[in-house]
């Protein structure tokens, strides 16, 4: 019998869905919205409506398919009680129960648990990807915020209330930019995809380089893609963006690796497809930042999750590591 678990994944516009197998591949996948009238009653309904018939869909396919769980990754997930509590990017408000309101509706599945999506992503690293028998490393994930999952002896970190591997909200700048949780210097302020376009903008502004290439783009309109195609193409200002952004990242993995002693670190999220543009400075400004002990022992690593896909499989990986418990 082949063993299969479910990744949902709630973004604060979509719901991803998967079916997944034991190495990581998705069998077939939905999304649905997710909504914006704030009812989580009706929102678990259409949920678990869509997750049935990913099922039957699944076993059209294969008859011989055992379920063996459910993986949640969402915002502000607490692994500990099962909630999503005060999410600022969905329209549920409060300490919403979701794995017990789930259950419900999945009475024959012993395994739902759920997570923050950063967790998701380092168990899903940990058991799918560059992460296989690692016991000791921290993924950063950077893309609309810079979110972390920490790995210690082969276990998640979660501390005593749900929610550590906060490194994206470490004081990075002292009185610098706000950050988007109300803040100001957090190193997500400085390496997020919004960040970067900040940093794109405050440098064209310093040099007064109405000729870059990304001088006619919008602050609106102007992404991180954008930045990388400039930087390809030679635009000076696109090149100091991730130079910028690389010397201010690697000065926060240099505080993680000072914490932790991890044996590696991945980064994964849209940024991290510019390649060397991002990972040398990181690197270089890490190793500088970092106590003689440590240098030269940290690897900096792309995940090796598939970028469409690992919400999903990141979301499914947790039902696979709560089954090996």
């Amino acid at each position: 019998m082949k063993k299969v678990a479910i990744g949902i994944d709630i973004g604060g516009t979509n719901t991803a869905i998967g079916i997944v197998d034991k190495e990581g591949n998705i069998i077939v996948k939905d999304n649905i919205p997710t909504p914006a009238h704030g009812d989580i009653d009706i929102y678990i309904s259409d949920l678990s409506v869509a997750v049935k018939e990913l099922i039957k869909s699944v076993k059209l396919l294969n008859d011989d398919i055992e379920i063996l769980g459910i993986g949640i990754g969402a915002p502000n997930g607490n692994y500990y009680n099962g909630t999503v509590e005060y999410a600022p990017n969905l329209s549920f408000k409060g300490v919403i129960p979701f794995v017990e309101l789930l259950r419900s509706n999945f009475h024959d599945l012993e395994v739902i648990a759920l997570t923050n999506d950063a967790n998701a992503a380092a168990i899903g690293e940990m058991i799918y990807g560059g992460a296989k028998g690692m016991k000791n490393f921290v993924m950063f994930t950077l893309g609309t915020g810079v979110g972390s999952g920490i790995v210690v002896n082969g276990e998640l970190v979660y501390g005593h209330d749900g929610f550590a591997g906060e490194c994206g909200h470490t004081i990075l700048v002292p009185d610098g930019r706000i950050c988007g949780c109300g803040t100001p210097g957090h190193l997500e302020a400085y390496c997020s995809a919004p960040g970067m376009k900040r940093t794109a903008f405050e440098l064209m502004a310093h040099y007064n380089a109405s000729d870059s290439l990304l001088a006619d783009r919008s602050f609106n309109e102007l992404d991180s893609k954008m930045i990388f195609e400039a930087a390809e193409k030679g635009d000076k200002i696109a090149q100091e963006v991730f130079e910028t952004t690389g010397r201010y990242l690697g000065q926060g993995l240099a505080d993680t690796v000072h914490h932790l002693s991890p044996e590696a670190i991945f980064l994964f999220g849209g940024p991290t497809a510019a390649g060397d543009y991002i990972f040398k400075p990181v690197k270089e400004s890490m190793e500088e930042h970092l106590l003689p002990i440590f240098r030269g022992k940290i690897k900096i690593l792309p995940s090796k999750l598939k970028p469409g896909d690992a919400a999903i499989v990141g979301a499914s990986a947790l039902a696979w590591k709560e089954i090996q418990k």
